[in-house]
């Protein structure tokens, strides 16, 4: 029934009801008489009571749309307001329902321009860092060295002193070009590039640990770049915001999917608001139909997971949830990396 016709309908019970008491055997007397008085009083709450109980029920599935849609949050897909109530109501929420499936598509669509024109501009950048900066820092360092070889002995301290500052930038160039574009990737794989980020975020204060499983469901390229970037993205986290002194990166099995764990034993996500590394995650996640999660760990901690489903190498929008078998490895603290100034990730929480 529409909300209009209950409405109509309750009143025009009232006004019917009013009417036959007017040409019933009922009177009121002039003066009014205190029991007619009472009873007017008590038909006139009765009716309050029904018609208050009434729109309360009609109006109900308007109050949880409005609770809807004051929470929704398109970084949380998949979340909608029961469809309920009259049956203009019902039209309202299966639109707004319908209002948010468009927007998401629409989110997701130019969050993925966004994230490939960011991929192309970080390969264009390390692209430039390696061929230009880096070539030109190399000539440098070789210029030095044939000076060095040449000038007085009160001059070749501060000589050498130059050559190992321009080492040191044509190491750290080096270093920013790995991370805004991993070749490791590219090249080598996953398990390889994993590897290889965990051993970078090894340092003396934090030490970094990989369980990988071997047998992982096959991956396309978005899908295993997204991976990578989300491992990173929340190692990052762990070492500038944690203060965290071990963290787990966990790669395994999970039926016809994989799942991502990155663990550390800090303080804790606490209550406070997601910066834009986290934002960049979950967004990175939707466009490989992922379900990211981000929590406290059982004992203490953060954790930070990525689920996905595969099929045929390609990811789906539901990922499914069991157990799979790990095999452990350890990292070795074979490279130290400053995580502190990556330019390659936000890494705000």
């Amino acid at each position: 029934m529409s909300l209009f016709r209950r409405i109509f309908l309750l009143n025009a019970a009232g006004l019917t009801v009013a009417t036959a008491l007017l040409l019933g055997p009922v009177t009121v007397s002039t003066p009014i008489l205190p029991g007619e008085a009472l009873v007017v009083v008590l038909g006139l709450a009765l009716m309050l009571v029904v018609n208050a109980v009434v729109l309360r029920i009609g109006l109900a599935p308007l109050q949880r749309l409005g609770r809807a849609m004051a929470t929704a949050d398109l970084t949380h897909p998949g979340t909608r307001a029961p469809v309920t109530g009259p049956a203009e109501v019902a039209e309202l929420i299966t639109t707004y329902n319908t209002m948010l499936d468009r927007l998401e598509t629409e989110r997701a669509t130019s969050s993925a321009r966004a994230l490939s024109a960011q991929e192309g501009e970080r390969r264009r950048v390390s692209q430039e860092l390696h061929d230009e900066v880096g070539q030109t820092l190399t000539a440098v360092l070789l210029q030095l060295k044939r000076v060095c070889d040449r000038v007085p002995g009160e001059l070749r301290e501060e000589v050498s002193q130059a050559q190992e500052a321009t080492r040191g930038s044509l190491d750290e160039i080096r270093r920013i070009a790995r991370r805004l574009r991993p070749g490791v990737l590219e090249e080598l794989g996953l398990h390889s590039a994993l590897r290889s980020l965990a051993g970078e975020f090894t340092t003396h204060g934090l030490s970094v640990t990989h369980h990988l499983d071997a047998d992982l469901p096959p991956l396309n390229d978005e899908a295993e770049l997204v991976v990578y970037r989300v491992a990173q993205e929340g190692l990052t986290n762990t070492a500038r915001h944690a203060g965290a002194d071990r963290a787990e990166l966990r790669l395994r099995r999970v039926g016809d999917g994989v799942e991502l764990l990155v663990r550390d034993n800090g303080g804790g996500p606490g209550r406070a608001r997601e910066g834009a590394g986290i934002t960049g995650m979950r967004e990175r996640a939707l466009l490989v139909g992922a379900a990211f999660s981000l929590g406290p760990a059982p004992e203490r901690g953060t954790d930070v997971r990525l689920r996905l489903t595969t099929t045929g190498g390609r990811p789906q929008p539901r990922p499914g949830v069991t157990t799979g078998t790990t095999v452990d490895t350890a990292t070795a603290p074979d490279k130290a990396s400053d995580a502190a100034s990556d330019p390659a990730s936000e890494g705000d929480r």
